[in-house]
């Protein structure tokens, strides 16, 4: 089993914080500082981002945030020995991996899936591998107790929500909105019905992203759902903030926190 599960667990029904920030940005030691920074002011889950030159999910500030890393040359493995290091002191939040299938491919599986384990990464959301294609990752994520997260569309018909109810594991990531990462229109009535919808195929908890930039829409979608995800607003922030990253973090993060309590 995962940090994921005994986390939701420990919650006791109240709405969980999870944050994304990019692995790297603005280089991998401030990022180190930042996932602490993160569990000490209210994030339950950490969602770190693996930097891919090829997104198709991640809006502009995202991508810039990717480019950046890329730029000095984070890769794939950087981002588990960053896990490992954030194991040193912080064995209790969850850590999900969220990026592209392609570096994953490259590192092969099964080795992929030990190194995750290893660093202490406890899920792992793949963007562009599909339910019905990710049986061998899966399989091998698996094997580690890493818990394979998917992401649910809008637009994702019931057939497939029920095959990805059966090979999730950890929590379901729900995009509000059809669109990439920080988009602006949130329509938290229609994400109401449709979590109501999915609660009918998915017994994992369901988590809401894509949209959500204040305490407002937190506050909102927390009301509906068991998880709400963070990312644009946070990377902003810290693009906004060099040199003050982490105290200007801290403050939205406990905002953030503070509306779903």
């Amino acid at each position: 089993m995962s940090r994921i599960q005994p986390t939701f667990a420990e919650l006791n029904g109240a709405t969980a914080l999870v944050s994304y920030i990019t692995a790297g940005d603005p280089d991998l030691d401030t990022t180190l500082a930042l996932m602490h920074t993160l569990a000490e002011n209210g994030s339950d889950i950490i969602e770190l981002g693996v930097p891919f030159s090829d997104p198709m999910a991640d809006g502009p500030v995202i991508q810039a945030a990717a480019e950046r890393a890329l730029a000095q040359g984070v890769s794939l493995a950087d981002v588990l020995a960053l896990v490992a290091r954030f194991r040193q002191h912080n064995t209790h939040t969850p850590v999900v991996l969220m990026g592209y299938l392609n570096p994953v491919h490259r590192m092969g599986y099964a080795a992929f899936a030990a190194a995750a384990a290893q660093a202490g990464v406890d899920g792992v959301l793949t963007v562009d591998c599909p339910a019905e294609s990710i049986d061998d990752l899966q399989v091998a994520l698996q094997q580690h107790n890493l818990d394979c997260i998917f992401l649910i569309a809008p637009t994702t018909t019931d057939a497939r929500v029920k095959t990805i109810a059966q090979k999730a594991g950890g929590f379901v990531y729900y995009v509000s909105l059809k669109g990439v990462t920080g988009s602006a229109q949130l329509d938290t009535a229609a994400v109401s019905r449709k979590i109501e919808h999915l609660r009918q195929s998915i017994s994992l908890p369901i988590g809401v992203g894509f949209g959500i930039k204040d305490a407002a829409g937190a506050r909102a979608v927390g009301a509906v759902a068991d998880a709400v995800i963070v990312g644009s607003r946070l990377v902003q922030t810290i693009a906004d903030n060099p040199g003050n990253e982490a105290a200007a973090l801290a403050a939205v993060v406990a905002e953030l926190k503070q509306a779903l309590a």
